[in-house]
């Protein structure tokens, strides 16, 4: 079996870095460049948007 997919797509991911900041560094160094505190504010914004996203769905259904 190929390598696991992450959960969140590449595009999502440098989309996040480049709101947060630090995608010069992705470029640069690659994902293991960055600092741990950045990749835990890009899974906090992940799940922002997911949370978002779930809430704009659940309001179209009412």
């Amino acid at each position: 079996m190929g390598r696991r997919r992450g959960i969140m797509s590449d595009r999502l991911k440098e989309e996040i870095a480049k709101e947060l900041g630090f995608y010069e560094t992705v470029q640069k160094e690659g994902w293991g460049g960055i600092k741990a505190r950045d990749a835990g504010n890009m899974v906090k914004r992940a799940v922002e948007m997911a949370e978002e996203s779930l809430a704009n769905r659940q309001q179209g259904n009412e």
